[in-house]
C-alpha cells in the first residue's frame, strides 16, 4: 500500500466507520475507491470525501444533498457554487436546528412542570397516610 491509497480496513479504522458503510456511500455514489479484484482501494480524494460526507450527515444533510454538493466540485468556478449551495443548504439546517432546539426547549420545560405536579401530587398522597 502506498500513502496515497488505503484498504477498506484503513479506511474504517481512521473513519470509525463499518465496511458496510463504505459499501454503501459506494452504492449511492458518493465515493469512487479503485478496484484491484475485490479489493477496494481509497485515494486521498476519497478520503476528503469520506470527511465531508460524514460532517453533512453530522449536521443532518441527507445523502443526496450530500451526493450533489461533492458533485459540484467539478464545477469550474473555483468552487464558488459548490461553497454558495453549501453554504445555503447549511444555513436551512441550522434554522432546522434551531427551531428543533427551541421545540425541545419548550417540552423540557413542560416537562419539568409536570414532574413538579407529581412531586407535590406524590407529597400529598403521603401526607395523609403518615398521619394516621
Amino acid at each position: 500500500m502506498t500513502e496515497e491509497h488505503m484498504t477498506i480496513r484503513e479506511m474504517c479504522d481512521a473513519f470509525g466507520v463499518t465496511p458496510r458503510t463504505l459499501r454503501f456511500y459506494e452504492s449511492k455514489e458518493l465515493l469512487f475507491p479503485l478496484r484491484e479484484g475485490q479489493k477496494r482501494l481509497f485515494t486521498k480524494s476519497d478520503r476528503a470525501r469520506l470527511k465531508l460526507i460524514l460532517r453533512g450527515k453530522r449536521f443532518g444533510f441527507s445523502l443526496e444533498e450530500i451526493r450533489q454538493l461533492l458533485n459540484l466540485y467539478d464545477t469550474d468556478d473555483q468552487q464558488i457554487t459548490q461553497l454558495t449551495r453549501t453554504y445555503d443548504i447549511a444555513c436551512e439546517r441550522l434554522a432546522d436546528m434551531e427551531r428543533q432546539r427551541a421545540e425541545l426547549d419548550e417540552a423540557i420545560d413542560e416537562l419539568k412542570d409536570q414532574l413538579k405536579w407529581g412531586e407535590q401530587m406524590i407529597a400529598a398522597l403521603k401526607q395523609p397516610a403518615a398521619a394516621q
